[in-house]
Parts: C-alpha cells; structure tokens; sequence
C-alpha cells in the first residue's frame, strides 16, 4: 500500500508541477502577443469609414485595402492578424494602401452601437459572408481583387496569395 500511495503523491506533484510551467509559458506567451498586437496598433493606419477612406484614397489615389474580420471569434482571422497583418513584411506595403478594417465582433464591448451598425451595411453591401476578407478596391469602391478566408492550421502558415494580392496592386 505505501508504494502505490508514494506512487500517486509522485504523478500528483509530477503534474501539479508540469501544469505550472505550462502557464508560466502561456503567460509568457501572452505578454509577447500583446506587445506585438501594441505594435502593429502603432504601426497599422486603420480607417473604419469606407466613406472617409474613399475621399482619402482618391485625394492620395491609392487603392484601398478592404479587411473584413471577426476579431474575438473567427480564429483564421486571429491568426492572419498575427501572420499577415503584424509582419514586417507587410509594414513594407501599407503605406501603398488606404486602409480600411471592418469588425463584426460577437462581444458588444469591442466596438460602439453606431460602429458596429455601419458595419454591418458595409458587409451587406459587398455581401460577406465569411471572414477573414480582404479586398482591394479602387478609389470609388469598385471592387478589384479579393482574397477570402486564411488556414493557419498547417506548419506553413502560408500567406503568399495575401502578399500576391498587395504586391499586384502596390506602386513599389
């Protein structure tokens, strides 16, 4: 009996002790997620008024770069956020662009009654029907290219047909 219970008292310290590393990574983890999420803020020029960015994008004539997401529940979008949206190689690119983000979040605090009632025009009238989307318009609206949905659950986390995309349509 005292080698079966000095048994179990091992596996119990053995996993309360794997658990505290697990979240002593997992807070790590976070803390890094939300200084690269401060630094894409700073460094992403997001508008969210399609109306403000199309006066913008034609007195700059540049094309606009249209991203439809669900940020707290779509987790493609989550990812193509972190693997896209937040690289460096991107920052080359957004200058290029007037860029314009239209949220459709589930939770109520994220964005304002009025905002999240613009955009949901918005998504109706370029008929959205899953996230992520990214679109790239000219500057009266028109649609040009579009790029719908993101798989990050591969090792690759491939975003070359997001890149194509902005690079087709950038001036550099």
């Amino acid at each position: 009996m005292k080698p079966t219970l000095a048994l179990v008292f091992f596996l119990i310290t053995s996993i309360g002790i794997a658990q505290n590393f697990s979240l002593d990574d997992a807070l790590e983890e976070d803390t890094t997620d939300v200084a690269i999420a401060q630094t894409a803020h700073v460094t992403n020029d997001w508008m969210t008024n399609l109306e403000d960015a199309k006066a913008k994008a034609r007195s700059e004539r540049k094309p606009i770069l249209l991203y439809f997401t669900g940020s707290d529940w779509c987790t493609p979008c989550v990812a193509l956020k972190k693997d896209f949206f937040e690289t460096e190689e991107f920052a080359k690119y957004q200058d290029e662009y007037v860029m314009v983000y239209i949220d459709r979040p589930r939770r109520t605090d994220i964005i304002t009654p009025e905002q999240m009632e613009y955009n949901k025009k918005v998504i109706a009238k370029y008929k959205t029907k899953s996230f992520p989307r990214m679109m790239i318009l000219d500057s009266s609206g028109r649609k040009k290219d579009e790029l719908t949905g993101y798989s990050s659950f591969n090792s690759y986390k491939d975003t070359s047909y997001h890149f194509n995309m902005i690079k087709k349509y950038a001036s550099i």
